[in-house]
């Protein structure tokens, strides 16, 4: 571990500093825990590698190029690909309430090596495209499991015990591959009806979506539609998406019935279940809650 204070930071236009940058070193990564002391605009930064940052209090706001700025805030998520200029508000920053952020960087050759076989076993039929980070920013806005996963990372980094380097490993591999879910799941569902519809993945969520409602909604006639056996559709859509049809299906439902109780707070509680497809009460209820 090295810490350093008032490290000055080559940037694109400016030189500035921040008060703490805390590094912890693995094998294959290097996590950065920065904390500012001061409210000040416009930090500019430029990225050799690609940088997983993730915010722990505070918030900041975001200036990319050709993006429109947007806030960051604690369980937020960011991967920025390398080369890519970046800059920074920290609008709350103060010594009492320092604002703090992590910025993991990982060994291209293993990103690369990671990224691979993602693209090997989420290939899908007739689907030319493959994930990577090389392109532009993504921005995850609390995804639990990587909010959860990112956590256990910092503190195996922090904690330095005789596993660390081989948690490290699996963790830092597991990190990539939900990124590489969260984008290809983000970027799918968009293009639902656009340049992603002839893919089997596609039709199923658009087949989703259009009856998402009924109540013979079965796994059985989405992987038949989808020209899929059942075992294989089921792996197919959770190592690309990376959850279930269940957990998706449910999520939508559920995001429905959020729907249906703003714009109609009286309702009964058993008409909102049977209007977004579920056959119990008891079951809507028990999902409602675990996703709220």
């Amino acid at each position: 571990m090295m810490s350093l204070n008032h490290k000055n930071i080559k940037t694109k236009k400016v030189i500035t500093f921040i008060d703490n940058k805390t590094i912890y070193n693995s094998e294959y990564a290097e996590l950065n825990i920065f904390k500012t002391y001061e409210t000040t605009k416009n930090v500019f930064l430029n990225f050799d590698n690609t940088v997983i940052a993730s915010m722990m209090t505070g918030k900041m706001i975001m200036h990319f190029d050709k993006t429109k700025p947007f806030l960051f805030t604690k369980g937020a998520t960011l991967v920025i690909p390398e080369e890519n200029n970046i800059s920074i508000d920290f609008p709350e920053a103060s010594l009492t309430t320092p604002t703090t952020y992590s910025g993991l960087v990982i060994n291209q050759n293993k990103i690369n090596e990671v990224v691979y076989h993602f693209n090997e076993n989420t290939a899908i039929e007739r689907e030319n495209n493959n994930w990577d980070f090389k392109k532009q920013t993504s921005h995850l806005n609390n995804d639990t499991e990587i909010n959860i996963l990112i956590n256990k990372l910092t503190n195996t980094f922090i904690n330095n015990s005789k596993s660390k380097n081989a948690l490290l490993d699996l963790m830092i591999q597991e990190l990539i591959i939900r990124l590489l879910q969260s984008k290809a799941r983000k970027l799918i569902l968009k293009n639902v009806n656009d340049g992603f519809s002839d893919t089997r993945i596609s039709y199923a969520i658009k087949y989703i979506k259009e009856n998402l409602t009924k109540n013979d909604l079965s796994l059985d006639k989405i992987s038949e539609k989808a020209c899929m056996s059942k075992s294989h559709f089921f792996k197919k859509f959770k190592s690309t998406l990376g959850v279930t049809p269940i957990d998706y299906i449910n999520s939508e439902k559920i995001k429905f019935a959020k729907q249906l109780i703003k714009n109609n707070p009286n309702q009964n509680i058993s008409d909102i279940a049977y209007k977004t497809g579920f056959n119990n009460v008891t079951y809507f209820n028990r999902i409602f809650k675990k996703r709220n």
